[in-house]
């Protein structure tokens, strides 16, 4: 038995999105305020948290709709005017539909979830749904105090002063009354109807108890973990201060304990502890003996009071119990408490030991259990689902990549597990690409921003990756390697930017720092050149991200490389612009294409490539046509480049190009610089950075031009730059 997708609607940003899970791992990556806490919190409250729903779990644009149904309630002046059925909610309720895929032999697991007499395995869905419980109840409590506070207000001229409630969502948000008014109710859906959320009729009955007990054991990791930290304020309330210490403690007393349950193994222990104690009460009594009988003095016990008598007791859970119980052995014999490791560490054991407790709780393993050894496995759950939110926290890269490939191996490392009997599924959102890089593509579910809509609250839906690229060609190949040998931090980004090549990757931050405003942007910058850019164009058109590809226009006649020219029938060797955007091969149609023609339909994709660029010499102003990025730095900023000195290899030839005053032989000089097999690129990059400061540098126009669209596109956008 395992999940097979889950679909949430009216949940926070979750207006309508599906979400599948993997087999076993599934991870949630997406931008900032992309929705994946949404989904993770939505799968807490509704599998366990079912009473601590507010009314911002609600998506906000659905209040307009509950508020117009508390306006019809409060303005009717007939009950039979009034409307108390589910019917006007439904489009507004927060709601989870689990679909299971169950085999066959799995059906006494859910005998009591059976859609139909005829049904014998497949996908079985359960809609869990937050809904009024009493719709006359509220209605009477929410019209009551509604009236009360406007008959307050009639005779005050002051229009803008309210009193509580002031709508139908004012009067849930108050006093805890959303929980008190509505609860999660669970429905059965029809397994032929899974596509798109089915509606359910008047004839769909709640289903009595928990669906899942017995069924589903839940557990999550929080992604808010404190730890105990050496330089802290001791006046902390420590009761709050979560470490390995307690941890082991709890993990001791409900698994490890000798006084609960012993066997003949636990003989030798818990008979050492009964000498110790024999040993330390004598102590005790000889040390306190001259002491007590100073109490004779004052006539005590005397007559009938009973004579005092020490007697200790040993708790082996004491012994753990003191911040120094667990300790990390250093050379010599000496060790030094967990307090002094670092956080990243701590974290990490911490989580794991978690994952090593759900595993054992689910398996009934340790002495509270042991009278359960002989249960049939029918009384354990069957599948365990488990929920992390941003294990990254305090793990720097390596620890990180050595959790992802660990934890569910932790999850599955008993002897019951090794057979496909018990499934588990673990499903962990994360921010890092250090993880993503470690996990399986088929893994990755990205959550994407959709287009906000006038008047309506932002929402997201989820791209499944493992659908991404639906075939196994040399291209997707080449793209999920090429994924894999980056981190992956497009997954995160508000943005992506393609550069052609090193000098790029290098120089254009500069430009993002000092001639933009996109410095506060979560920027991907990726090196992959203009033959490989479209590759993505799958993955990019998919996960609807914004993304700026600046590349070379790469002129050629034949099979030649030439200088770009005007009227000569050339053509781009560039892939990206023949095959993506846009689509075009002709260097005369791509040097005069407008502004518009450079980006896609919807405007989520632009390409920048070289434009003619006018410069004024001897002979007047020149218009020269660039063909990759280093000749149009050059001759965007002939100047700072003809004042360098000391110059090597391809930059030195750059320069003595720049100070030519034949502003056509001096890009013909820049050109057959670039073009030489000689021309090391990285190199002038690199030596340019040691002698000029970048922040002099002007961008090239086309440069300019596609920072300029991307600044349009995140700036504008407030929703993006919320961290």
């Amino acid at each position: 038995m395992q999940i097979s997708f889950v679909h949430v609607q009216n949940f926070r940003k979750l207006k309508d999105c599906r979400i599948d899970f993997s087999e076993n791992q599934t991870l949630f990556v997406g931008a900032n305020n992309s929705g994946k806490t949404t989904a993770m919190d939505a799968l807490i409250l509704f599998f366990k948290y079912k009473s601590k729903f507010t009314t911002r779990d609600f998506t906000l644009s659905n209040w307009t709709a509950i508020n117009e149904i508390g306006k019809k309630w409060h303005l009717a002046t007939e009950f039979d005017e009034i409307d108390l059925s589910l019917d006007s909610w439904l489009q507004s309720l927060p709601s989870l539909d689990i679909w299971l895929k169950v085999e066959n032999s799995e059906l006494h697991y859910i005998h009591h979830l059976i859609p139909t007499l005829d049904w014998t395995g497949g996908l079985l869905g359960i809609r869990l749904r937050y809904e009024p419980s009493n719709m006359e109840e509220l209605f009477k409590e929410f019209t009551s105090s509604y009236k009360t506070s406007s008959a307050l207000l009639e005779n005050d001229v002051v229009d803008d002063f309210k009193i509580w409630p002031t709508s139908l969502w004012d009067f849930l948000d108050e006093k805890s009354n959303l929980n008190r008014y509505f609860s999660v109710h669970t429905y059965l859906l029809d397994p032929d109807q899974r596509e798109v959320p089915q509606v359910l009729s008047e004839f769909d009955l709640p289903v009595e108890g928990d669906a899942f007990s017995g069924l589903i054991k839940v557990d999550i990791i929080n992604a808010q973990r404190g730890f105990s930290d050496v330089n802290s304020d001791s006046s902390e309330n420590t009761a709050t201060v979560k470490n390995l210490s307690s941890q082991l403690r709890n993990y001791y007393d409900k698994h490890l304990n000798p006084t609960v349950n012993p066997s003949s193994d636990d003989i030798k222990a818990l008979r050492a502890i009964n000498d110790a104690k024999k040993i330390f009460d004598q102590n005790l009594k000889e040390c306190f003996s001259t002491s007590l009988k100073e109490l004779e003095l004052l006539n005590y016990p005397g007559f009938g009071n009973p004579t005092i008598n020490l007697s200790s007791r040993f708790n082996t859970l004491d012994g753990l119990n003191h911040e120094s119980a667990v300790q990390y052995a250093l050379d010599d014999g000496l060790s030094l408490p967990e307090k002094y490791n670092g956080l990243g560490y701590q974290n990490l054991i911490s989580i794991i030991f978690k994952l090593i407790r759900f595993r054992d709780e689910w398996m009934q393993v340790g002495r509270n259990y042991i009278n359960n050894a002989s249960k049939e496995s029918a009384d354990f759950e069957p599948l365990h689902l488990v929920l992390i939110e941003e294990p990254e926290a305090h793990l720097h890269a390596q620890v990180q990549q050595v959790f992802i490939n660990k934890a569910y191996d932790v999850l599955r490392n008993h002897k019951e597990l090794r057979s496909s009997k018990f499934r588990t599924q673990l499903v962990i959102s994360t921010h890092s690409s250090h993880i993503a890089h470690e996990a399986s593509f088929t893994s990755l579910r990205y959550f994407k921003r959709a287009e906000a809509i006038s008047g309506k609250s932002t929402t997201s839906t989820v791209v499944n990756l493992s659908k991404t690229f639906g075939t196994d060609d040399a291209t997707t190949r080449f793209a999920k390697r090429y994924l894999k040998t980056t981190h992956c931090d497009l997954f995160f980004a508000d943005a992506v930017i393609m550069v052609e090549g090193p000098a790029e990757r290098m120089l254009v931050p500069y430009f993002i720092k000092h001639h933009s405003k996109l410095d506060n942007c979560y920027l991907s910058i990726l090196e992959i050149g203009g033959s490989h850019a479209h590759t993505l164009q799958q993955l990019v058109e998919n996960l609807s991200i914004f993304c700026l590809i600046i590349t070379d226009i790469d002129s050629t006649e034949g099979k030649s490389k030439v200088q770009p020219d005007l009227g000569k029938g050339l053509l781009s060797g560039n892939n990206t612009l023949k095959n993506w955007i846009p689509k075009i091969s002709s260097i005369d149609k791509l040097l005069k294409l407008d502004v518009g023609g450079r980006a896609d339909a919807r405007s989520f994709v632009k390409v920048s490539y070289q434009l003619p660029i006018k410069i004024k010499g001897e002979l007047g102003v020149v218009e020269v046509y660039p063909y990759t990025f280093e000749d149009s730095l050059v001759m965007t900023n002939r100047q700072i480049f003809a004042e360098l000195s000391e110059c090597t290899g391809l930059l030195k030839k750059m320069t003595t190009a720049a100070k030519d005053t034949d502003i056509a032989n001096s890009a013909k000089q820049m050109y057959e610089a670039i073009t030489a097999s000689s021309a090391k690129k990285a190199e002038f990059a690199l030596e340019l950075l040691y002698l000029a400061e970048p922040i002099k540098l002007t961008a090239p126009e086309y440069i300019a031009e596609g920072l300029s669209w991307l600044e349009k596109k995140l700036v504008a956008d407030k929703s993006i730059l919320t961290i």
